[in-house]
């Protein structure tokens, strides 16, 4: 039985990696922050030697984009200095790393979905912080696997502390005031078991490389937070904004949606449509909640 590692297995994206990766009969050891800190090198070799996986999963990351701005030495030391632990750790044990990334690396200039040979370009901290990763990754490592992905939302995100955009949207509407989102900016939003799912399915064709991961279709914020309440049977009030009227202390790529056609070439299954993705969410969480 193949023995996995997943670091930021408490997240949106690691506890489905968990759960799929259990599914197909592999050997699982889940950790986030609390158990093994992958900004210490010595702990995260330790860890490695004692568990000895053949794949290590890393879906821990520092993604406060706003206040990487403020303190970016924090965003680097987890999503990029904390990758060289970890490719450096796998490289001692001949472990497949498996990292994932952001359509943050781009500027969102290319006015196109962004494939995975564009070329790159950090607007902000996080952003560079995200890239540094990457290069880390792949530095130490010849066959490391990198998949970025974008707007990551999933059902364990009603128990972390940051939520996910659609839990944001939700929060927002109970209050019952004006809900004003960006409409000059678009992604890919992400569900998080799909994810997990052609993660693992990339991993078993033996994937290598940079691959993205996006979900679904391009769509601007502003749609997207429509398309969650009309599937949560919510009517809140809901005002377009744009960028130059709602300020971040963070630049943001305007148009950072991902092709998934490498992934596709590959037998890889195409995302769920955003509607079918939203109604599956809004399922899982109702099943959350009433299991209280």
């Amino acid at each position: 039985m193949k023995k996995i590692a997943v670091f930021g297995g408490a997240g949106q994206l690691g506890t489905e990696l968990r759960a799929e990766f259990l599914a197909r009969g592999y050997q699982v050891e889940a950790t986030d922050r609390s158990n093994v800190d992958i900004t210490d090198a010595a702990r995260v070799e330790r860890a490695l030697a004692q568990f000895d996986p053949a794949i290590v999963l890393n879906a821990a990351a520092y993604n406060q984009v706003d206040i990487a701005e403020k303190e970016p030495v924090a965003a680097f030391q987890v999503n990029a200095l904390a990758v060289r632990n970890l490719a450096m750790a796998c490289r001692q044990t001949d472990a497949k790393l498996v990292h994932f990334s952001t359509d943050y690396v781009f500027d969102g200039l290319a006015g196109r979905a962004y494939r995975e040979e564009d070329e790159t370009h950090p607007l902000g901290a996080y952003a560079v912080s995200k890239l540094a990763g990457e290069l880390y990754a792949r530095a130490y490592l010849d066959q490391a696997l990198i998949i970025r992905t974008s707007g990551v939302y999933g059902p364990a995100g009603l128990g972390t502390a940051r939520g996910n955009f659609v839990e944001m949207m939700l929060r927002l509407a109970a209050n019952g005031q004006t809900i004003r989102v960006v409409e000059d900016h678009s992604a890919s939003p992400t569900y998080a078991p799909a994810l997990a799912a052609r993660t693992a399915d990339l991993v078993e064709r033996g994937a290598i490389g940079i691959f993205h991961l996006g979900g679904g279709s391009p769509i601007s914020w502003f749609d997207w937070a429509g398309k969650i309440f009309r599937a949560a049977g919510l009517n809140p009030p809901l005002k377009a904004t744009t960028e130059r009227e709602f300020r971040t202390p963070a630049r943001r790529p305007k148009y950072s949606a991902l092709s998934n056609a490498k992934a596709e070439a590959l037998g890889i299954a195409p995302m769920p449509s955003l509607d079918q993705a939203i109604r599956t969410y809004l399922e899982a969480r109702a099943e959350r909640l009433a299991a209280g």
